[in-house]
């Protein structure tokens, strides 16, 4: 995450070094890649081009957030049951949630969010795609 506390962003290294590992976590993911989009101050997570996560700072309030592109009914259920999960910020509200990094979530609920918004935007893909992604052999179905 050493891009991230660069001078293309506004953050502070040692206020983003709280969240090294978020970052690794998501570029994990399988055919995940990173980019900065300027207009945002944020990074972008993609899988074929498709945004399913972003890191950067709620303009509002200048707290760190992650928004990430989830089913609506594990949204509506982490909405009810961590105040540090809200409708997603700047993005359709049924579609993404976002979450304050420097709240009380706990990692693993962070991690659960990840991994259910990648396999979100997976699933979405075709399965020729879908095989390529997750290193199949193209001959089995």
């Amino acid at each position: 995450m050493a891009e991230i506390a660069n001078s293309a962003t506004p953050w502070p290294e040692e206020a983003m070094e709280n969240y090294r590992w978020l970052d690794e976590y998501l570029q994990k993911q399988p055919a995940t890649e990173k980019e900065f989009q300027p207009a945002w101050q944020a990074y972008k997570y993609l899988l074929k081009g498709k945004m399913y996560a972003f890191i950067g700072v709620n303009d509002q309030n200048g707290r760190p957030i992650i928004t990430l592109k989830l089913e609506p009914a594990f949204s509506e259920m982490l909405r009810r049951e961590y105040a540090d999960v809200v409708p997603g910020y700047y993005m359709n509200k049924q579609h993404w949630s976002t979450a304050y990094l420097d709240g009380e979530l706990p990692r693993e609920v962070l991690g659960d969010m990840v991994r259910a918004s990648h396999k979100a935007l997976l699933s979405s893909l075709s399965k020729k795609v879908q095989r390529e992604i997750m290193g199949e052999d193209q001959n089995n179905i």
